[in-house]
């Protein structure tokens, strides 16, 4: 029980670490995308892909025309739209064909990534920096690691990026809401009423 609560702990102060380290530019940037898209179009995959659907549902809620890429009922992509890949590591094989295909067909690439150097951010026109699990331990000298301070995560893999990208993408839904003018009550009038 103590592993959970102090993995609770960490994965808390990571997100509220990033929330402090997020450059404000680049998520105005995003935020205006996505008011001035057309329709958006969100692509994920793995874990990040779940992030994505939450992240596209709250944008329907907004009246906002969105997308899933992969869905059955998602339609072509034209210029004027707004791709937002997620990929931890920008390097996701299947998101950044993804993306090229956009560049080319001339929507506009949003890139949400730890890796502000990766392939995907670097063909996108905004990239917005989340930290995640960059690295993992360099020695699996236990006592080599104890004296010289280096921790791994209590997370594993990539849910430091999905867990801080999930609450990110949320707070980015509360920002549309105030430049929007909409109220909780709006986005519930277009929640599921079959499920």
């Amino acid at each position: 029980m103590d592993e959970v609560q102090q993995a609770m702990k960490e994965i808390a102060g990571e997100v509220l670490s990033t929330s402090k380290e997020l450059d404000e530019k680049q998520v105005s940037a995003f935020v205006q995308a996505l008011l001035g898209a057309k329709r958006v179009f969100a692509i994920g995959a793995g874990r990040s892909g779940l992030v994505v659907k939450a992240f596209a549902m709250r944008l329907m809620h907004l009246d906002i025309d969105t997308y899933v890429v992969g869905e059955t009922i998602t339609p072509s992509l034209r210029e004027g739209d707004v791709l937002v890949a997620v990929s931890g590591s920008g390097e996701t094989s299947l998101i950044v064909s993804a993306a090229k295909i956009a560049k080319k067909i001339g929507a506009k690439l949003v890139a949400v990534t730890s890796y502000p150097q990766s392939s995907l951010a670097k063909i996108a026109d905004f990239t917005v920096t989340l930290p995640g699990r960059v690295k993992t331990e360099s020695t699996t000298d236990f006592m080599k690691r104890e004296l010289t301070g280096e921790h791994a995560p209590v997370a594993p893999l990539g849910t430091l990026f999905e867990v801080t990208s999930l609450v990110f993408l949320d707070a980015v839904i509360s920002g549309l809401m105030a430049a929007l003018g909409k109220k909780e009550e709006d986005l519930l009038a277009r929640h599921a009423t079959i499920e």
